[in-house]
């Protein structure tokens, strides 16, 4: 029987909390069991494994991360929304570092077919990105562009990796500006009539 006051929702915030502060590498069953002062089989009641208990902390993370960057982007195009996207997702990945990690696991597809945050995720990054006149693939690779580069930068800036005396904010401001000239000026393939 499952402790009285643990639900899935509040078992998957407090797993999310415990990834900001200890890393969700190290977010563990035995960890959250503590916690709440349960036994480890206490959880099972509300999540099938720690796979799934990993995966709810990823879709609940992707969806405050999409929450935030849906606001930052309202009534915005093209750089001023490339400009504000970049802002909150690097806002996002900093604050929750756990959380952030966790958006970075790959999930079943049918998980995110089913999943309004991650639908609303590509409707809002796509849309920011067709303000710049691209159709697929270009898209694809726009998006894989905007997110490694996000990514790559979140991660190295969290792990201290940036040395030299320029300003961190200075660097990211020319990196996303850097963006929106390419953006702008995409390598459009051409069809050959060979």
């Amino acid at each position: 029987m499952a402790r009285a006051g643990l639900t899935t929702d509040l078992v998957v915030a407090a797993a999310a909390d415990l990834a900001d502060e200890s890393g969700f590498d190290n977010v563990t069953l035995s960890a959250l069991a503590r916690r709440f002062g349960v036994k480890d089989a206490s959880l099972y009641s509300h999540v099938r494994s720690l796979q799934d208990l990993r995966t709810r902390v990823a879709l609940l993370a992707g969806g405050e991360l999409i929450d935030r960057i849906a606001a930052a982007v309202a009534g915005r195009a093209g750089m001023d929304a490339l400009v504000a996207f970049a802002g909150a997702y690097r806002a996002y990945a900093l604050e929750h570092p756990g959380r952030y990690a966790a958006t970075q696991i790959r999930i079943d597809q049918a998980l995110i077919a089913d999943s309004p945050a991650m639908r609303r995720t590509a409707e809002i990054t796509y849309g920011m990105l067709r303000a710049y006149g691209l159709g697929e693939p270009d898209l694809t690779d726009a998006v894989r562009l905007l997110r490694s580069t996000f990514h790559g930068y979140c991660a190295l800036e969290s792990a201290g990796g940036f040395g030299a005396d320029r300003d961190v904010q200075a660097s990211w401001d020319k990196a996303v500006e850097a963006l929106h000239l390419a953006l702008t000026h995409w390598p459009r393939e051409t069809k050959n009539d060979d």
